[in-house]
């Protein structure tokens, strides 16, 4: 089993929505014995709450189901050492990441778009202060990036 932590700033809106893409395609894909995964954020002002409206409306219209039950989080002590892979959505949240992270776990932390191997972009923008298009243009990015990522952990894990 392979556990993933996707990560974003406030974790209610762009790994809210990677998470939820991913859950679908592991389940399409039948790779639920061999991918678990959760999201969190490196910044705790949202902690319990939904993802943004925006996410989650955007997300349902395309099938993603899964956004309703995501609760956002702090990314905790507890994940380095839990989960295999932690992805972060920007260079910043990596940056907040590494400086948290204990030596021994800090080559489990990429950039999502990265470690998908989307050549076109390394960061997956915030979509936060913008309008509807800006979530339209994440959501593209986490569905390729997902693809890549699913591509690469099978083969390795």
């Amino acid at each position: 089993m392979v556990n993933i932590l996707l990560v974003c700033m406030g974790n209610i809106c762009r790994s809210p929505m990677a998470a939820s893409v991913m859950h679908a395609e592991v389940v399409r894909r039948q790779l639920t014995d061999r991918v678990a995964l959760d999201s969190a954020g490196t910044y705790g002002a949202h902690q319990g709450e939904k993802a943004d409206r925006r996410a989650v409306a955007l997300a349902q219209a395309r099938g993603y189901e899964q956004i309703v039950n995501e609760r956002a989080r702090k990314v905790t002590e507890d994940d380095f050492e839990r989960f295999d892979l932690i992805l972060a959505m920007d260079l910043d949240n990596l940056t907040n990441l590494q400086r948290v992270c204990p030596a021994e776990h800090r080559h489990k932390l990429h950039l999502f778009l990265e470690y998908a191997g989307v050549e076109e972009r390394t960061e997956v923008p915030d979509p936060y202060y913008g309008n509807e298009a800006g979530f339209e243009a994440v959501l593209r990015l986490c569905e390729q990036g997902v693809d890549g990522v699913l591509k690469r952990v099978v083969q390795v894990g």
